[in-house]
């Protein structure tokens, strides 16, 4: 009838992800409570529900998102209050902190008005700046060279809540760390990356790392592999396994990047892994991992093959499987190949040993052999890095 007002849709309340809801489970608090992060979400509310325009809410988004990769990295390196009982070195303090402000984003509903592409461009800014990942900075000139790295969040975490990653770990105890090699000082900046397919297929990786790969001398993506051993993994796999991520989320697919006319199935490491491998590194074995899963040209079943694949085979796993690890390992990889880097840059995949808990230990979050574990594994990658640095000088830095 004309004239009547048509009565629009209610639009959905805000809810929180899979991943934010572990946050109220026992384990994340007492993470939470025992390192002094407990406050991070409630004053982050605090500041969020002051801001009376989006432009405000951006901000406070940037500064406090910002603010807590400093302070996790402040923490690890011993700067500033340990904040509580749990270890320096801890990365999970970090991870369900940010999953606390990601949940007060997600879930806010501001007297203004948010649009859903607002609330979208606050939780990418904060999960960008949270990460590191917009706090890459080198110094400028020559005389130091520039060596990236990146870790993971925790995953997992439906099999065992109280887990920690030790490649987030040493993503924080490294960041703005310098090294010394043959040829000098080494500066090395790191970020920390979701265990999502989603944000992978949004192009996280190629975002973050695009702007660095021309200027560093030296990369390499780090993430928890196998029990007792570290990988060095010669070949990455243009395929998805399925395996559910942090959202409970599976894919099974190639993986998706742009331009996929000229995808290649395979990358492979230009770091010298020979030399890393040969080098007396720290407590934990290295080894060239140089196995992969294909389907053979002209078959149609899937074949384990221990020394690489095969010309014109399809990709089912790389060295390093089929998960995330594998693929930031490949998005990286093809990226630095699609910049013309591959001859010039050494680059690839290091996958650390599982980060265990001390014997007997099935309820506490810590114990003295899990904090001992993830200490040698963090000491273990500065020591790779440092090998990788020696063993492909070059007698320069990058501009």
């Amino acid at each position: 009838m004309a004239g009547l007002a048509i009565p629009q849709a209610a639009e959905a309340a805000p809810t929180a992800t899979v991943e934010e809801l572990r946050l109220d489970k026992a384990v994340p608090q007492e993470i939470l409570r025992r390192s002094g992060f407990d406050s991070v979400a409630p004053e982050f509310a605090r500041e969020l529900g002051s801001a009376r325009t989006y432009a405000q809410a951006r901000r406070i988004v940037v500064r406090e998102g910002s603010a807590l990769w400093k302070r996790a990295v402040d923490r690890a390196q011993g700067r500033g209050p340990a904040g509580g009982d749990l270890s320096r070195d801890d990365d999970r303090p970090l991870y369900w902190a940010r999953l606390g402000m990601t949940r007060e984003v997600r879930t806010w509903e501001p007297g203004f008005g948010l649009g859903e592409g607002q609330r979208a461009a606050l939780l990418d800014e904060l999960e960008r700046t949270s990460r590191g990942q917009t706090a890459i900075r080198y110094p400028s000139g020559k005389g130091i060279r520039r060596i990236l790295v990146t870790g993971f969040d925790p995953f997992t975490l439906d099999r065992d809540i109280r887990i920690s990653n030790p490649s987030g770990a040493t993503a924080l105890a490294l960041d703005g760390t310098v090294i010394e090699t043959a040829e000098g000082p080494a500066r090395v900046e790191t970020a920390v990356f979701p265990v999502r397919w989603q944000d992978f297929a949004a192009g996280t990786v190629e975002r973050t790392l695009r702007p660095y790969l021309r200027k560093v001398d030296l990369f390499t993506t780090v993430s928890q592999g196998r029990v007792g051993r570290f990988d060095i993994e010669r070949t990455n796999g243009a395929w998805r396994g399925g395996f559910p991520d942090n959202e409970n989320i599976s894919r099974t697919e190639t993986v998706p990047v742009t331009d996929p006319a000229s995808q290649p199935q395979w990358t492979t490491t230009t770091l010298p892994y020979k030399a890393i491998v040969a080098a007396g590194t720290g407590r934990f074995p290295v080894y060239d991992n140089t196995s992969v899963t294909e389907i053979p040209a002209g078959g149609t079943e899937a074949v384990v093959r221990a020394d690489g694949p095969t010309e014109g085979s399809t990709a089912r796993a790389g060295g390093g499987g089929n998960y995330l690890s594998n693929e930031i390992a490949y998005r990286a990889t093809l990226l630095r190949d699609r910049l013309g880097l591959h001859d010039a840059l050494p680059g690839g995949h290091v996958h650390t040993p599982v980060l265990q808990f001390g014997t007997g230990n099935t309820t506490e979050v810590t114990d003295p052999e899990f904090v001992k574990n993830r200490l040698d594994i963090i000491a273990q990658v500065r020591s790779i890095l440092t090998v990788a640095a020696d063993s492909s000088g070059t007698g320069r830095t990058r501009g």
